[in-house]
């Protein structure tokens, strides 16, 4: 294990915004239970789907979609209080 120094832009809770030496632009930390329910969020669509079950694929993945923006815009929001540019172009 190494130790570094972070920069921290949001509060150490969830999905906590930092930037790691020598990166330029921040990332979200998940903690590992989040991505253990990502991964079986994602695992519920790819069964529907399997199953043909568009309508609860549909409902699950709006579901995961709309989690995303969530995080997505606690990004955003840490860039734009710190006055980082976006690393990516404007959202679909």
């Amino acid at each position: 294990m190494e130790r570094i120094e972070a920069e921290l832009f949001t509060d150490p809770g969830n999905d906590a915004v930092v930037r790691l030496p020598p990166r330029h632009f921040p990332g979200v930390l998940i903690q590992g239970d989040s991505l253990s329910i990502i991964r079986a969020d994602v695992a519920e669509i790819v069964q529907a789907c399997a199953q043909g079950d568009v309508d609860d694929a549909h409902e699950a993945a709006t579901i995961l979609l709309a989690d995303f923006d969530a995080l997505l815009d606690h990004y955003e929001r840490a860039l734009d209080a710190h006055g980082i540019k976006r690393p990516y172009g404007p959202r679909a």
